[in-house]
């Protein structure tokens, strides 16, 4: 475990401190993704059973009112699926910004040291290099990793909604 931990502190080291940022817009991205998952597996099904045993109790199924009803549950119910998801894409989006914020800051340390020592030692404009380049490879990562899962997401929920709208029927 102080292995894993250590190599963590190191490399977040070397990546400057936009990564520890980038870090905590990752982690909350990914708790809201996991949010999302458990809701679509747990807590939507049962919703929407409870919508669909509120449908079949209606007696009247055909007038407006019972249209209204219906649209009124699948209003509720796709304002439940899509919760969050907006906020995981911009979260998403701000990830490889902030890798670039991270290129340009470990850009600037290395003309600083390039302006105060010179050319002649690679080794102090190493450490500049190191922290312009892992925020951008961590930032490009983060973000193909969050839009995989968003569209993920997006798309079951949009099935779920799909599947309750079935279940929910008009009679003629």
């Amino acid at each position: 475990m102080t292995l894993w931990w250590d190599w963590i502190a190191q490399f977040m080291a070397r990546g400057g401190p936009l990564l520890w940022v980038l870090a905590g817009v990752v982690l909350i991205s990914w708790m809201l993704m996991m949010e999302r998952a458990l809701y679509l597996l747990r807590r939507f099904p049962a919703q929407a059973a409870q919508w669909q045993a509120q449908w079949q109790a209606r007696s009247d199924r055909t007038g407006w009112t019972a249209e209204a009803c219906r649209e009124g549950i699948l209003g509720r119910a796709e304002r439940g699926l899509n919760a969050h998801l907006n906020f995981i894409k911009a979260l998403v989006a701000i990830c490889p910004m902030l890798g670039l914020l991270g290129t340009v800051t470990g850009m600037i340390s290395v003309f600083d040291v390039m302006a105060a020592q010179g050319t002649g030692n690679p080794k102090l404009m190493s450490a500049g290099i190191a922290m312009a380049t892992l925020p951008t490879m961590a930032g490009m990562v983060a973000a193909l990793a969050g839009l995989f899962v968003h569209a993920r997401l997006q798309k079951h929920s949009q099935r779920a909604l799909h599947r309750l709208a079935n279940a929910l029927p008009r009679e003629n």
